[in-house]
């Protein structure tokens, strides 16, 4: 059975939005969160950016049920793959059971601040492979002293680790990233519902039925035309190939890349508008295509009118998920 989620976008909304909202998902009946984690946003329209660890801490002690997640940390540049092996230990012990580690391998928006050359997508998926080992190496307790290709660790010790390990979730946007995933994370993390990446995925996994999310971005709003508007305003992104997403360095450059656009162009790629029939079968397009978990993202402020209508008018049209509740 399907598990369903919900987006908490630090790009979009300040941190104490973000806890109110993911204490919302949680009474709407959403079986996980996910947290993004920008250093910058996409577009100064967004107009946000916190640090993702420390809404982390403040939403575990609002919630009591919902599992959440990252969606997704990038461990090689920002954040050195010892902190976050620490950073996470820490949200598996307040949240105990309900913290997944969604990793990926960058992107230049976030990563280059820290004033490191930008690897090409080869070298980011090996420091990727390297960061996962040391992050595990870690958790297993006891001091570590690490000389890798990419890091250093010397005399690091946790001392502070989580009685339930959280499983560690790869995000891919080909197959080798996706066979990467299958071979040192518990779970896959895609944005397109594409079956070849689960097979890739599948091909190197242990474990009978490892997890497979899916990422989807919608923009509801009773009036059609509004909800357009504020897709095209908000979200101009969804008419960027995925290779621009990891070279783009500033807000501004997103601006300007987005800047022809069209309206219409947004509108051919997600689903808007307040029909729930799209937003249903564009979730089965990833359970059809092998995905055990989808979490949606809703674009704009009115985050509670939509969560009304999933609950009341989406969640009947999709097959119950494991977590349902009467």
């Amino acid at each position: 059975m399907p598990e369903y989620g919900f987006a908490l976008m630090g790009e979009e909304h300040p941190p104490r939005r973000l806890v109110d909202l993911a204490v919302r998902a949680e009474e709407a009946g959403f079986d996980f969160a996910m947290l993004s984690d920008h250093y910058q946003p996409w577009t100064s329209t967004q107009g946000n950016a916190s640090f993702m660890w420390t809404v982390l801490g403040a939403i575990a002690t609002a919630t009591e049920r919902i599992a959440l997640g990252t969606g997704v940390v990038c461990p090689t540049m920002r954040m050195h793959p010892a902190i976050v092996a620490q950073a996470a230990a820490t949200a598996a012990s307040l949240l105990p059971g309900r913290f997944r580690l969604g990793l990926g391998s960058g992107g230049q928006l976030n990563e280059h601040i820290v004033g490191r050359p930008w690897p090409d997508a080869g070298t980011r998926l090996d420091m990727l492979e390297e960061a996962v080992g040391l992050i595990r190496r870690l958790w297993d307790g006891g001091l570590v002293s690490h000389h890798g290709r990419h890091f250093d660790a010397v005399d690091a010790q946790l001392w502070t680790l989580p009685e339930q390990l959280p499983p560690v979730l790869v995000a891919a946007g080909g197959p080798r990233a996706a066979r990467l995933a299958g071979r040192v994370g518990n779970g896959l993390i895609a944005t397109v519902p594409d079956r070849a990446l689960v097979d890739a995925f599948l091909a190197t996994a242990a474990g009978d039925a490892p997890p497979r999310y899916g990422w989807v971005s919608f923009c509801w709003d009773r009036d059609p035309d509004r909800a357009l508007d504020v897709a095209h305003r908000h979200w101009p992104i969804a008419g960027l190939s995925g290779d621009l997403f990891q070279e783009l360095r500033l807000p501004r450059h997103v601006e300007a890349a987005t800047r022809h656009v069209r309206r219409e162009e947004v509108g051919r790629v997600l689903v808007t508008g307040p029909d729930p029939a799209p937003y249903a079968a564009r979730v089965g397009e990833f359970l059809d295509a092998g995905f055990t978990h989808v979490w949606v993202h809703q674009i704009g402020p009115d985050q509670e009118g939509f969560l009304r209508f999933w609950q009341r008018e989406v969640v009947p049209l999709l097959p119950p998920s494991s977590g349902a509740r009467s």
